[in-house]
């Protein structure tokens, strides 16, 4: 028989949890839990549910999967729960359309490269791996309708998403009113001590507390989690729109992106990415402010963090030097993200800037152009309309701002490359 677990007070479990969490519905719902979890040996069970929808993981989905580290190195037991069956469905969450379902196969495929992702935060041998689809699969039509029962329309409906596409005229599938059940439903599967989700996710999460209380079980604790703004400072963390830092992207272009963030939006960074107690960082933004630490420093530090969570702390050395090396003393980078292109007639510097994902439109390329923050080979270049002509076929260096620099390879498409 296993000896029971022991468990840290409650109060220092909560300090612990606080960091980084958005909201707690309700904390002293957790506080009663984390007590009486401690007085019977027996750890609370911590579900995360992610629908495998893309191959890739970037810094934004870390966020939460800390959270769900830190419930584990209080002893608690992490449910990683895969969305075999939600992932066919399709989250409606912040979709302004029905958005397609994927197929089985890509699902399978989606949810093999997640976990040899999410085991760079997690500890395998303490996390439990379950799949939706093992009991969302076999429920009965009769099953399906006692749950549907179990919910009015009316509060489905006042979710921001629904009321929004409502007032638009804009149409909501039946299947995606069933979504939020079903994640629900979850919850009473795994006997859910408290679920994790995205402020985005709060909904979903307090439609759980009230379906397991339907089911005769004690409601889940919803703890959220702030969603992490992408590397451009303005919107959420997203590979659509460019702006993410990838865990699986080499180290190096990890360090440039990390770079790459405003000196105000590190603060967000530190809290939602690091380990680091709250008085540690009140301390480091002390020394910035004061000018003991400079913000790039800083900022390195960072950086330095991040990377060696994910590829070990030489790796986080080597891209420390490299970037010294680009940036500080103007170096060439060893590793760059290259961008192949065919001349056709004598096509603006601008274009190139777009093209490279360095800038969103070709107005904005041209305006960080006017203000000297393209770099062409080493070379300010001030003029928007800049032309590359026939002698520069070969590669090229283009530098933007902060952001990490780029390799361009032009080729003549008459000749080849």
């Amino acid at each position: 028989m296993t000896a029971p677990q022991t468990f840290r007070p409650a109060d220092e479990q909560l300090t612990a949890l606080r960091k980084g969490s958005a909201e707690i519905i309700r904390e002293e719902e957790l506080r009663a839990k984390l007590e009486r979890s401690r007085a019977s040996g027996k750890p609370l069970r911590i579900k995360l549910g992610v629908d495998p929808t893309a191959p890739d993981l970037h810094l934004g989905h870390t966020v939460v999967l800390r959270k769900l580290r830190h419930f584990q190195d209080e002893g608690h037991t992490a449910i990683f729960l895969i969305g075999g069956f939600t992932a066919l469905v399709g989250d409606p969450t912040g979709q302004s359309e029905t958005r397609p379902p994927l197929t089985p196969e890509q699902v399978q495929a989606n949810a093999k490269t997640y976990l040899e992702q999410v085991f760079k935060l997690l500890d395998p041998q303490k996390t439990e791996v379950r799949n939706n689809a093992d009991w969302l699969d076999p429920l009965t039509n009769q099953e399906i309708v006692r749950l549907c029962a179990k919910y009015r329309v009316a509060r489905l409906l006042e979710r921001e998403d629904f009321r929004s596409r409502l007032q638009k005229q804009e149409p909501i599938a039946v299947h995606e009113l069933l979504y939020p059940l079903y994640q629900a439903y979850d919850s009473v599967a795994l006997k859910a001590d408290v679920e994790l989700g995205a402020t985005e996710q709060k909904f979903n999460l307090l439609m759980g507390r009230d379906i397991q209380r339907e089911y005769g079980q004690e409601s889940q604790v919803a703890l959220t989690v702030p969603i992490l703004v992408g590397t451009d400072g303005q919107r959420k963390m997203s590979k659509s729109l460019g702006n993410y830092v990838g865990i699986t992207e080499s180290p190096t272009q990890m360090f440039g992106k990390l770079m790459s963030i405003s000196d105000e939006l590190m603060w967000s960074y530190y809290d939602l990415l690091t380990d680091f107690a709250p008085p540690v960082i009140v301390r480091l933004k002390e020394e910035v402010r004061t000018g003991v630490l400079h913000p790039m420093d800083a900022k390195m530090q960072l950086a330095h963090y991040v990377i060696a969570g994910f590829h070990g702390e030489e790796a986080a050395r080597k891209a420390a030097n490299e970037f010294d090396q680009v940036y500080r003393k103007r170096g060439v980078p060893s590793e760059m993200v290259a961008y192949d292109f065919d001349l056709k007639g004598n096509p603006k510097l601008s274009r190139f800037v777009v093209e490279a994902q360095l800038a969103e439109s070709r107005s904005e390329a041209e305006r960080l152009i006017r203000q000297g923050a393209v770099e062409w080979d080493g070379e300010i270049i001030r003029n928007p309309a800049h032309g590359v002509n026939i002698d520069q076929i070969g590669e090229h260096v283009l530098k933007v701002g902060k952001k990490p620099a780029v390799r361009v390879r032009i080729g003549n498409p008459g000749r080849g490359r």
